[in-house]
């Protein structure tokens, strides 16, 4: 295996400029092909976009969209679920904003993602590239950093495979990234098919949730454009200078980089597009003016602007949360589970993801957006966690054998609910599927089909032979 390395001579603030991501993976080329066709093979309409909503920390599945009600007291815990929009699929009671738009959703409650680490590094990566961990995982734990020779994840291979459209980049990222260094999550990354196919990283601010920064796409106060324009003819000599390296494929992409950060930089429609204070004070209402419903807003705004892949993490720098949950800020709930997803977690989460659902289908936008919603785990179905009190704590451990993913849009049939957990939740029971599955699924949504790549000594390779995609959703 290759090991964690840097680029020698390349500094770690230029590549933040470029892309927003300190990490510099192998310059691996995809497939020269990119498929953007309206229609697909047989004349279903593509999506043009995805928006993942990735629950940062571990949603409880049976306590959002599995419940389990007849099942024995020391599983079911307190919340009942309720009849919605769509005969046949009910929601935790506590999200009543999203039952009115279950019409539009597919619960896909089979998901099985057992690794044999049980902890976030893992599910970070299983869900978020479709590839089942490999043993680096089980040794290093959560002290396992991302490596250049990682498979990409499903945002950076919808990037590679669809073209540059508008000058804006094809994957964007908000409002952080996923976790504090060193322990940045793996998988989120395009890793193996090279940096410039990497996620542009845009920065949210929790005390000011409607102002969002993209790193170095600002020009610094002292400034000005016409220094701006100097520094760009200086650059142009320096690389005059460096012509004799051209034959390496690091500083050939540090080169791709530099232009597009050069375009980033110069682009007012760009900058636009992450400016959610122009949306209307009744919109910002409906979505929460929080960090993480003014990421889905902006969300909205990119896929608008033609950004092919959107990931809203979840932001778990919630220090109120973190103390009263026993976690890091997020649906990481080992104690007080059902306190804090009562009063803090459910309460944002349904007014902004329902508030993304609506706002689309009233724009006409929903069904060439695919929108999707998973985590890292799903929470243990008994209750009680050792290292919160046991049961007495109240909270719900680490559970990477069952979860639930959720789909809407995109040409997915909404009003549905695929495959069915056990009657503990613990595992599943009927039509199982594996995020490798539920990945394929989103490339077949977006017409992706050939999942061909070139490694650097142009040896083709596939991207995900695991897996097929779920047609019977659409």
């Amino acid at each position: 295996m290759t090991k964690p390395h840097q680029i020698p001579g390349l500094d770690r603030r230029a590549f933040l400029v470029a892309s927003g991501v300190g990490l510099a993976g192998q310059a691996f080329r995809p497939s020269a092909q990119a498929e953007t066709g309206v229609k697909s093979a047989n004349g279903r309409a593509t999506a043009k976009s995805t928006i993942l909503f990735f629950l940062c920390g571990g949603a409880s599945h049976v306590d959002l969209w599995d419940l389990k009600p007849d099942a024995p007291l020391e599983y079911r815990g307190p919340f009942q679920p309720i009849e919605t929009s769509a005969p046949g699929v009910r929601l935790c009671e506590h999200l009543p904003l999203l039952a009115k738009q279950a019409h539009h959703i597919a619960l896909l409650n089979s998901v099985g993602a057992t690794v044999n680490t049980n902890d976030h590094h893992a599910g970070y990566y299983h869900n978020l590239t479709g590839h089942v961990p490999d043993p680096t995982f089980l040794t290093q734990g959560n002290n396992r950093t991302p490596y250049p020779d990682d498979w990409p994840y499903m945002g950076c291979v919808v990037a590679a495979k669809r073209p540059q459209r508008s000058g804006m980049p094809n994957a964007i990222t908000l409002p952080y990234k996923p976790s504090q260094a060193p322990y940045t999550r793996p998988g989120q990354f395009a890793a193996r098919l090279g940096i410039k196919h990497d996620p542009m990283y845009v920065f949210g601010n929790r005390d000011k949730p409607t102002e969002f920064r993209a790193p170095d796409l600002v020009l610094s106060s002292d400034v000005p454009g016409k220094r701006f324009g100097m520094r760009k003819e200086l650059l142009s000599g320096l690389d005059d200078l460096r012509r004799d390296l051209d034959q390496f494929a690091a500083v050939q992409t540090w080169n791709s980089q530099q232009e597009r950060a050069i375009s980033l930089l110069t682009s007012t429609a760009t900058t636009a597009a992450f400016d959610v204070s122009r949306e209307k004070p009744e919109t910002i209402a409906r979505y929460g003016a929080t960090i993480n419903g003014m990421s889905l807003l902006a969300a909205r705004r990119l896929v608008e602007s033609g950004v092919p892949f959107v990931t809203v993490f979840w932001s778990e720098e919630d220090e109120k949360i973190a103390k009263k949950c026993l976690s890091g800020g997020g649906w990481d709930t080992h104690g007080n589970n059902f306190g804090c997803l009562k009063d803090d977690l459910l309460p944002e989460f349904d007014r902004g993801f329902s508030a993304l659902i609506e706002d689309l289908a009233d724009r006409g936008m929903l069904n060439e957006t695919l929108l999707m919603i998973t985590s890292e785990m799903g929470r243990k179905p008994k209750i009680g966690d050792p290292r919160s009190g046991g049961v007495t704590g109240a909270g719900r451990d680490h559970w990477t054998h069952c979860l639930t993913d959720v789909l809407a849009g995109g040409g997915i049939r909404g009003g549905q609910t695929y495959g069915a957990s056990d009657r503990f939740g613990e595992y599943p029971a009927t039509r199982p599927v594996t995020p490798a599955d539920v990945t394929k699924t989103v490339y077949h949504a977006m017409d992706i089909h050939n999942l061909e790549a070139f490694d650097n000594q142009n040896r083709p390779y596939n991207l995900l032979d695991e897996g097929k995609p779920l047609v019977e959703l659409f």
